[in-house]
């Protein structure tokens, strides 16, 4: 009896030790099958309502698949700008924690560096030691541009990503952008080059040549929409006679479809015209440059859309695209630049066409590749390489409906970002909602770490790494709440914070890099509740002092 009852313990024992062994393999299987892919991508100099599923009438049809099967945040925030943005994104910390509280130019302070720090990590290197490669297609700018002899340090390739193909600096030519640069040396483009074309061409073949079983990060930076307006004349034509009717049209279009759509709360007002905005009228100077500006503009977000259907349909031969994270973001709201800082050349005779391999070391060329003067604005007509326009504050005021601001303020035209987050496999339960949680791109980093089981790192390289600012959306996607905080902001002198539903902002009257924190102008400060007035229209500061000043 003993013997029988030993061999039923033993056989049950044995029963055990291959359930328990079968369960690990289990979990270890599915531990693997959660860890996603992840791509990230983010357009340059565009407006809160520019695409179609935030109210635009730029045909995105891409993005807005992704929305409709994903989630869209309707109060996610950027930094103001380019740089820092790129480097919050990057780091999961604030500009100024990660060198970058203004551009790439040494101001003299840690926080002003103008390079990316190396007391920060990207999501490249902390996903990298969790066992993902990573690769980048597009727009670099988180360190100084150098013709001769550049410092590779915090070039992409040593920052975390195995392959890069892109630029390093800023803004440039379409046709042919400086600092072009392929893995780790600068290149020349090739004949039909087209910026955002290209860097979806190496987004797509990153995705097919990944033969390794581990995941992979790829982060597509776009160029698009930046001045210059640049597109082919086949794709400027979809928009010929979209916008006959100006800017003023535009906006109170946009303002009814974000309202339909939930975007837009019906209490919040549309601000006013932009004082410095002209009125659409029959006198308007220029109008057919004007309306040729806005149809190229839109003719660049398109090309991008397409680009992201060409990611969408590689990832989905690869029957990939239900186990991938993807982003979509902003850098910053609308650019009213109107590129008065730049000059054209004098050389009004016959140029030689540049050498064939010959890099590009202007953001505005001299000339074209084939030997064409390049002019800049109204000198110039929006499309061709040989011109070199922005479309100005007037467009970008409708571009950033139905805020305030633009580009380097923070006011929300200026920090207001739609965010499409799309993962079939992730989020099930709230797919093609409308999520309000205020979010910014600190949480993007955190969000990575969380769905990769990566570990952020104390130390890195010998260097101590700052805690990230940033929360997890993970609970977002399964329809839970984020915790409350405060979200911070600080440009060129413009300052503001978001407690709850109150946001509290100062404006620099100008655009300009204030020297130090003492030489900030005593402006007043402007208090909002964001719940009632996201546009900022009524100013509650006096109503409300105490709250001010704490």
């Amino acid at each position: 009896m003993n013997q029988n009852k030993n061999h039923i313990i033993l056989k049950k024992s044995i029963s055990l030790f291959f359930s328990i062994l079968l369960l690990g393999f289990s979990l270890a299987a599915q531990t693997t099958a959660k860890r996603p892919n992840i791509i990230l991508i983010m357009g340059d100099d565009m407006g809160f309502s520019d695409i179609g599923s935030y109210g635009g009438e730029i045909k995105t049809p891409n993005l807005d698949s992704l929305a409709t099967e994903g989630l869209r945040f309707t109060q996610f925030y950027n930094t103001a700008r380019c740089c820092p943005s790129r480097a919050s994104l990057l780091t999961g910390l604030y500009p100024h924690q990660a060198g970058m509280g203004h551009m790439v130019y040494d101001r003299g302070t840690p926080a002003y560096q103008g390079d990316l720090s190396f007391d920060a990590v990207t999501i490249a290197e902390v996903l990298k030691q969790a066992g993902y490669d990573s690769y980048m297609s597009g727009k670099w700018h988180v360190t100084p541009y150098v013709v001769e002899n550049p410092d590779k340090s915090n070039w992409p390739k040593q920052r975390g990503f195995d392959r890069f193909f892109g630029i390093i600096s800023g803004a440039g030519s379409y046709y042919d952008p400086l600092s072009l640069t392929l893995e780790n040396d600068y290149i020349a483009p090739w004949e039909n080059f087209y910026a955002t074309t290209d860097f979806t061409n190496y987004a797509v073949k990153y995705i097919e040549e990944h033969k390794t079983e581990n995941p992979y990060f790829l982060y597509i930076p776009y160029t698009a929409a930046h001045w210059p307006m640049h597109a082919p004349e086949e794709e400027i034509a979809k928009y010929k006679g979209f916008y006959n009717e100006g800017w003023d049209a535009l906006r109170a279009a946009r303002y009814q479809k974000m309202k339909e759509m939930g975007i837009v709360d019906p209490q919040w007002q549309l601000t006013k015209r932009d004082s410095l905005v002209d009125a659409w009228s029959e006198n308007i100077p220029d109008k057919e440059w004007e309306i040729a500006n806005m149809e190229v503009y839109a003719a660049m977000i398109d090309i991008m859309d397409q680009g992201i259907g060409e990611i969408i349909r590689a990832l989905k031969a690869k029957r990939e695209l239900n186990n991938t994270l993807i982003f979509y973001l902003q850098d910053n709201g609308a650019c009213a630049e109107d590129l008065s800082w730049m000059q054209s050349s004098s050389n009004d005779t016959i140029l030689k066409p540049m050498a064939p391999g010959e890099l590009q070391t202007q953001g505005m060329p001299e000339r074209t590749r084939d030997g064409k003067l390049v002019r800049k604005m109204k000198d110039a007509w929006p499309g061709p390489p040989e011109g070199y326009t922005a479309y100005g504050r007037n467009w970008a005021n409708a571009s950033n409906t139905p805020f305030r601001e633009y580009k380097h303020w923070v006011h929300e035209g200026g920090i207001a970002s739609p965010l499409i987050v799309h993962w079939p496999d992730g989020i099930k339960k709230n797919k093609g909602s409308l999520q309000e949680t205020p979010s910014h791109l600190i949480d993007i980093m955190a969000t990575c770490i969380d769905v990769a089981g990566a570990e952020y790192p104390e130390n890195y390289r010998g260097n101590k790494i700052p805690v990230p600012e940033g929360v997890s959306l993970r609970p977002v996607f399964e329809d839970d709440a984020l915790i409350d905080r405060e979200l911070y902001w600080e440009h060129e002198g413009n300052r503001a914070i978001r407690k709850g539903k109150w946001k509290l902002v100062s404006k620099v009257s100008k655009t300009r890099f204030v020297e130090t924190p003492e030489k900030l102008p005593l402006d007043h400060w402007e208090l909002y509740d964001m719940e009632k007035d996201r546009t900022e229209v009524k100013n509650l500061a006096e109503a409300y002092p105490n709250l001010v000043q704490e």
